[in-house]
């Protein structure tokens, strides 16, 4: 039977978890993807950070952005009800279990393959036969099964997928155009095998995020592509206006 001591615990934990969040204690958390987000000299940066940083101060929020493991991103934001997570494509699987923000930016998935490498693909069918490799939690995780693969060789962050690729562990990576494009400015040995369906990004907030701070970011964001700040981000980090976006 359980004591007067642990039963008042409990519902003192209880009563902790059941609170409404506050409006300006906010927690956004994302992964090691650059350009979007990535860690630079202890700071992180990116084009989806610095939105994150201008949408959170023009919405009035009190917040910090932490960088970790993609699949313990999607994990917390799941779970707690001061979290967000970021860059996350908005598909029909994610849909119902965040409240969403967005867009931060729309860009194609691209299938990469090593520089030089024989592998040839025609369609999402033609992946079955080989060996692919990506990120727990990823939205290109959850498009591949959504066409019938399973076969995936999955790792902490891209990096690990990329030097799998590198190596011949692995025989594709799907990852996103801008970071493609980012990858073979840095010199690194990969090539396009094939073009994937395009994706909306956004921030994912717990359920139970208060609708009226959703909204007030969602204010902020509208306001920062129709001033032209967003693609002004872009810019910065040496990438095309995101069009698509600002056509929203």
């Amino acid at each position: 039977m359980m004591s007067i001591k642990k039963l008042a615990g409990s519902l003192a934990l209880a009563a902790l978890l059941s609170q409404p969040v506050k409006a300006g204690d906010i927690t956004f958390v994302t992964e090691e993807y650059a350009p979007f987000s990535y860690s630079d000299s202890g700071t992180i940066k990116g084009v989806a950070v610095e939105q994150v940083h201008q949408i959170a101060v023009a919405a009035g929020l009190s917040y910090r952005i932490e960088i970790m493991p993609w699949a313990r991103a999607v994990v917390l934001a799941e779970r707690r009800q001061d979290h967000c997570v970021f860059t996350t494509g908005h598909n029909r699987a994610r849909d119902k279990r965040f409240r969403w923000v967005e867009p931060l930016l729309k860009d194609q998935m691209v299938m990469v393959r090593r520089k030089g490498s024989d592998v040839a693909i025609t369609a999402p069918s033609d992946i079955h036969t080989l060996r692919v490799g990506a990120q727990r939690g990823d939205f290109a995780v959850e498009a591949l099964q959504e066409h019938g693969f399973s076969n995936i060789d999955l790792a902490a962050d891209i990096s690990v997928s990329l030097g799998k690729l590198k190596s011949g562990r692995i025989d594709l990576m799907p990852t996103s155009v801008k970071t493609y494009e980012m990858m073979l400015e840095d010199g690194q040995p990969i090539e396009k095998a094939m073009l994937l369906d395009g994706q909306i990004y956004g921030i994912a907030c717990h359920r139970a995020m208060p609708l009226d701070t959703v909204a007030a970011m969602q204010k902020a964001l509208d306001e920062l592509i129709t001033s032209g700040k967003q693609d002004a981000i872009f810019a910065a980090y040496g990438l095309p206006p995101d069009a698509r976006a600002a056509a929203r």
